[in-house]
């Protein structure tokens, strides 16, 4: 009797040994699929407002919705697509001498020779990190077929969600279905608010942005501005990279105007996270900004520039799945979960 427990424990180590390499080796897939989830809820968005603003319903509505989805996204990219392309060049090409700017300036304050010994130890660290970051990107998250994958599958997801959530729930122990149930129900509560508060803010500081770039005179405003909202979709990381094209270009209005723009840019995060972050907990998740930031640092580390894009949306579900699944459903503490208390995102 000894010897079978002794060996069903063995397997049963095995066998969650197997699973978390399986788990590992396919996490490109997860991730994929995981973003295809995000899509699909931005689609069933978007067909809920149709429906209300019209009397389509079912595959109609979802078909207007994929129309009006794409129709945004090709629009936005040819109206400002050639003025957008004009900015991205002027950034490229004065970037060389926003830099030399920023070196001259250095040595007129003799910290010339420290500054390119720090540029050059950090410039071969984020060129090791990138070509991991691009590596991965490359195998597992760029490319027309996994952004057809991605699309194709968010719309499978959209059309039938009901079907997809009951071929989970059969998965589990009869006794347990109620609880996954719930579950599910606050990861899509929570994924639907976070993408509607997170659009607004992005916008918002896209809009601020611009006009505070532009009232500096800072050369290629409109480009730096949407890199500034494109980035607010990550988290901690996204506006520091943001900031660092803008400044160096500032550079060549002058050392003053580089100044005032990295004021800009402190203010657009204090307006961020201040006023609207909690725009966007109120139809979300208040995660404690911690836990944000160091699921950034993780992802980025295991799973590469996906997982940092992901990360954010990736860490709002599982925060409030942990709480209904472990801390609620497997510890059986009374626990409040985070959706409970958020109208906007039901």
């Amino acid at each position: 009797m000894t010897d079978q427990i002794f060996v069903r424990r063995v397997l049963i180590v095995l066998g969650i040994g197997i699973m978390t390499v399986i788990l590992f080796r396919t996490m490109s897939l997860l991730l994929l699929i995981f973003a295809a989830l995000v899509f699909a809820t931005i689609l069933g968005a978007a067909r809920a407002l149709i429906t209300r603003l019209t009397r389509l319903e079912g595959p109609l509505a979802l078909a207007a919705a994929v129309f009006l989805v794409l129709g945004v996204l090709v629009g936005v990219f040819a109206f400002f697509g050639r003025q957008v392309a004009n900015e991205f060049a002027t950034i490229q090409e004065r970037l060389p001498a926003a830099l030399a700017s920023v070196e001259a300036q250095l040595d007129e304050w003799g910290m010339g020779e420290s500054a390119r010994q720090l540029f050059d130890q950090g410039a071969g660290d984020v060129g090791a990190v990138l070509s991991q970051a691009g590596g991965y990107a490359i195998a597992a998250g760029s490319g027309l077929t996994d952004f057809l994958l991605v699309f194709v599958g968010a719309i499978f997801l959209a059309a039938q969600p009901q079907l997809y959530r009951r071929g989970v729930i059969a998965l589990v122990p009869k006794k347990r279905e109620e609880l996954a149930g719930q579950a599910m129900e606050d990861g899509s509560r929570a994924l639907k608010g976070w993408l509607r508060g997170q659009i607004l803010s992005m916008i918002a500081v896209t809009i601020l942005t611009f006009a505070g770039l532009w009232a500096l005179g800072v050369p290629a405003a409109l480009g730096l501005a949407l890199i500034a909202g494109l980035l607010d979709f990550i988290p901690f990381v996204g506006p520091i990279i943001a900031a660092v094209p803008a400044i160096l270009l500032a550079f060549l209005q002058g050392p003053t105007v580089a100044l005032w723009t990295l004021g800009l840019y402190l203010l657009v995060q204090q307006i961020q996270g201040n006023l609207l972050q909690p725009l966007v907990q109120r139809y979300a998740v208040d995660v404690p900004p911690a836990v944000l930031l160091f699921a950034v640092a993780a992802a980025g580390a295991l799973f590469g520039f996906l997982g940092i894009l992901l990360s954010a949306p990736l860490t709002v579900v599982a925060y409030v799945m942990i709480q209904r699944l472990y801390v609620a459903g497997v510890l059986g503490k009374e626990l409040k979960v985070a959706t409970d208390s958020k109208d906007g995102g039901s």
